[in-house]
């Protein structure tokens, strides 16, 4: 039997186990794509206790509390941080094959040194060394990000962010950590949403340009794309509920909308057709990487939602027909010469293939792997998720140009999700060549396991001379 948690966890055979200790463990981190808090980073925060770094609005640990009939006052009501963390102890031993529980003990493990396993007896022993280690100076947010070899972190960011925090992080020399934002428009583009107008009022005072019709909304849009490109950023990213793309007159939409009038499905489509295309067209000029996340469905048990709102631990998978309109974005983006560097994510799992075969009819001379489909998102984001994702890219496209993990977590415990993937690549690689699939050539495996952990990210992003 094979010890929980060791040394070689998820590492199946030896050369697995050489790929995973010589290449992979000590390589920097490219956190591309995350929600944790520029000025929590900035602040040096520090956190009292377990809850406050881990538990407090981790949504992968609401679910499995709720799942086991804990109440919400225990989850996100008015109990204690104790209290909180001592109900989420005794369900996370039915977690067996859940990525939570593997998480959770990779960051105990190298956060706190906490070697057992966490349930109802043994968390007040886990509690108490947490806060320990919790006090101590260089456990705040700068050296926990140190402590865990991270280069790059992408934050996320709304247009009319004044990114304070992300220009006295650019200023400090004292933190080697690159913060860069992230161009997250999703508001701009969310017509059908509520507060859109409320939303536009605001950019248009934040860009100084009056929004009165789709093109002066173009206009406002450019100017902070140019300023966020000042301040360093070099993705965007958009979150879409499914994949849109849908001709129409999109600028007798905005006037319908800005007039207070409810807009349809297809006429909402039709606005975010376009704004997408503009700003892909936008993210080229200056060499940025687009990000598209679809096939969510956002709030669906109504109760709770008017309970709590968004973002909530609710959402689930929403499959939905996006590969004809996903081909049609990026076939018109391609024709007038508009396509930038795009990664592709969908919820649903059963679109792995359809978006490596997509990818392969993009591809272009700017870059190796110039159209990339994403790692294993949110529901995804598990073992036999990763696998899936690995092999379906690695059948289909080219594998060794992959730029691998990204945390997309708003908590500064989780870039061991970075080691979780690098062993489960490394033990998948490690039984191709077990058994006989790859050649054991060392020089060609090094360049492949180092890239997708670390190289291809920073090639891909450009970040070798920051």
């Amino acid at each position: 039997m094979i010890k929980f948690m060791s040394s070689d966890f998820l590492l199946s055979n030896n050369t697995a186990k050489e790929l995973y200790h010589n290449y992979a463990a000590e390589m920097p981190i490219i956190d591309y794509h995350c929600h944790v808090s520029p000025k929590e980073i900035y602040e040096d925060r520090h956190f009292n206790n377990l809850y406050e770094v881990w538990l407090s609005g981790d949504h992968y640990k609401w679910r499995i509390m709720r799942s086991n009939g804990v109440d919400e006052r225990y989850i996100t009501g008015d109990a204690d941080s104790y209290e909180k963390f001592l109900k989420f102890a005794e369900c996370l031993p039915k977690a067996i094959g859940n990525p939570m529980y593997h998480w959770c003990h990779l960051e105990l493990k190298k956060y706190f040194g906490f070697d057992g396993v966490l349930n109802a007896d043994t968390a007040p022993t886990v509690w108490e060394l947490a806060k320990q280690k919790l006090s101590q100076k260089d456990m705040g947010a700068r050296g926990i990000i140190e402590m865990s070899n991270v280069a790059f972190i992408g934050t996320t960011d709304d247009p009319v962010d004044s990114l304070e925090w992300h220009k006295k992080l650019a200023e400090d020399e004292g933190f080697k950590t690159v913060v860069a934002p992230s161009f997250r428009p999703d508001k701009a583009l969310n017509i059908d949403k509520a507060l859109w107008r409320e939303y536009i009022a605001q950019l248009s005072d934040v860009a100084g340009t009056q929004i009165k019709n789709i093109e002066t909304l173009k206009e406002a849009l450019k100017k902070r794309i140019e300023f966020f490109a000042q301040n360093g950023c070099v993705v965007s990213d958009h979150g879409l509920d499914y994949m849109v793309y849908r001709e129409g007159d999109a600028a007798a939409v905005m006037q319908k909308a800005l007039a207070g009038e409810q807009v349809t499905a297809e006429e909402a489509e039709c606005f975010k057709t376009e704004l997408l295309l503009f700003c892909a067209a936008e993210y080229k000029k200056l060499g940025w990487v687009m990000q598209l996340h679809y096939n969510c469905l956002r709030n669906p048990n109504s109760k709770m939602f008017a309970k709590l709102g968004a973002d909530t631990g609710f959402d689930c998978i929403g499959p939905a027909p996006s590969a004809k309109q996903l081909a049609s974005l990026l076939d018109e983006l391609e024709a007038n010469g508009n396509l930038p560097k795009t990664i592709i994510y969908s919820l649903d799992p059963a679109d792995n293939e359809f978006i490596d075969t997509l990818i392969g009819s993009f591809q272009g001379v700017e870059a190796c792997g110039k159209i990339q489909h994403g790692s294993a998102w949110w529901f995804n984001d598990n073992k036999q998720g990763m696998r899936e994702q690995l092999t379906s890219l690695a059948n289909l496209s080219l594998l060794g140009n992959f730029v691998g993990m990204l945390t997309d977590s708003r908590s500064f415990l989780s870039y061991t999700r970075h080691e979780y993937f690098r062993r489960i690549l490394c033990d998948l690689i490690g039984g191709w060549v077990e058994n006989g699939e790859y050649p054991y050539d060392k020089n060609a495996l090094e360049a492949i396991i180092k890239g997708i952990c670390c190289n291809n990210a920073k090639t891909y992003f450009g970040l070798e001379e920051k």
